[in-house]
């Protein structure tokens, strides 16, 4: 006689318990999970999973002093340039001699940005982006891209992998210069291809001084979770908040550091690179290794670029408050974070998830609710 109200009770229940899809209009924050779980005010996604009308491989340049383009439209679009800029740098330093302990002339160059065609067999995406680097007579072609904008305090991830030759570096960091090495601001994910496939470098640099001796206490050889090594598509993850940078691999924690923590706003780098150095080590000649990137994903709180950037609500956006070195949730009374969302409990890369005891979630839209109520009410009546 009474399985109508207790059904509704269960109805009530579920919905409750429910995290709800939602779009970036809805959040006022996001909420990580993990050991350094942490609040950050903005959301940016980048997805090169389905460009296939930008797909190609070009030709490696082949001449040192050459000058290439970018390799498709993409790179000159908005999409593209309101977020990332490409580099065409080298290690040349004064005279003829090359930066640090680089016994290879290193060239970034356009040309090594592009968008391929995913040919795995039973492919998750139609296509993902390329950075090549390879070993060519008298130098070594490079690729990189960094940020327009600077961060202050990040979760960043990326759906990546790497292949191909040893002696290479492929990264993706926080980066911050400075005109002193120990003035360096800069959490790092290493891959190096010269080491075992299950390995990961993962620093709060510097990670040596100005005499090359080594700072142990700046950095950590992870290992990958499960079997999984750095030729499969693996979830790369760095969150970097005030006390600590904390590394995941898929979901699963693999490294975490305190010591020498970032603390300034600062770019996010992308690489994939070798100079013959300590470091990268050699490659042979015509060698060449490449990562692929099929999306990134970034979670962020105060940036800076050449447009100032403003809150939900209009107003300046302010830094997220510090509470014994972590990030914390704004003040609701001033309308900064009512509604928290996540994008780790959410189904798909890329998407957000509002989160069930936000406050003033839409998940607990009032109009539906009144309608529950009174319907509710008129079983009960009923019944």
């Amino acid at each position: 006689m009474f399985w109508p109200s207790r059904l509704f009770c269960i109805q009530l229940t579920v919905l409750v318990a429910t995290v709800h899809g939602s779009s970036n209009d809805e959040c006022d924050c996001y909420l990580t999970n993990g050991t350094n779980s942490a609040y950050y005010s903005r959301h940016s996604f980048y997805d090169y999973r389905n460009l296939g009308d930008y797909a190609g491989v070009p030709s490696p340049v082949q001449n040192a002093s050459r000058k290439a383009g970018v390799t498709s439209d993409y790179f000159n679009s908005d999409t593209w340039d309101d977020s990332w800029s490409i580099q065409d740098w080298s290690n040349r330093g004064k005279g003829v001699s090359l930066s640090g302990d680089a016994t290879v002339l290193m060239i970034n160059s356009p040309n090594n940005v592009y968008i391929e065609k995913n040919d795995d067999k039973d492919a998750a995406s139609d296509t993902f982006l390329t950075m090549r680097t390879m070993r060519l007579p008298g130098f070594q072609s490079a690729a990189e891209f960094e940020s327009v904008s600077t961060y202050h305090y990040v979760s960043v991830r990326m759906l990546a992998r790497a292949t191909g030759s040893a002696g290479a570096c492929m990264a993706i960091f926080t980066y911050l210069g400075g005109e002193e090495l120990a003035a360096v601001q800069e959490a790092d994910i290493e891959i190096m291809t010269r080491d075992p496939k299950n390995r990961v470098q993962y620093t709060n640099q510097p990670s040596f001084t100005e005499d090359g001796d080594d700072i142990p206490k700046a950095t950590r050889n992870g290992t990958l979770p499960k079997g999984v090594e750095w030729d499969d598509w693996v979830v790369h993850r760095l969150d970097w908040t005030p006390k600590r940078s904390t590394w995941y691999a898929n979901g699963q924690e693999v490294a975490s550091i305190e010591f020498q923590t970032p603390k300034d706003p600062a770019q996010i780098i992308l690489n994939a690179w070798s100079d013959g150095g300590s470091w990268s080590g050699n490659m042979s000649l015509n060698g060449a290794a490449y990562m692929h990137i099929q999306w990134i994903d970034i979670v962020y709180n105060v940036t800076k670029d050449n447009e100032e950037k403003r809150g939900f609500d209009g107003r300046r956006l302010e830094s997220d408050a510090e509470q014994d070195g972590g990030l914390v949730r704004r003040d609701d009374s001033k309308g900064a974070c009512k509604v928290v969302c996540s994008i780790d409990e959410a189904d798909k890369a890329g998407e957000t998830n509002i989160l069930p005891k936000s406050a003033a979630s839409h998940m607990l839209d009032m109009r539906y609710w009144t309608r529950m109520i009174v319907f509710g009410i008129m079983l009960l009546a009923y019944i």
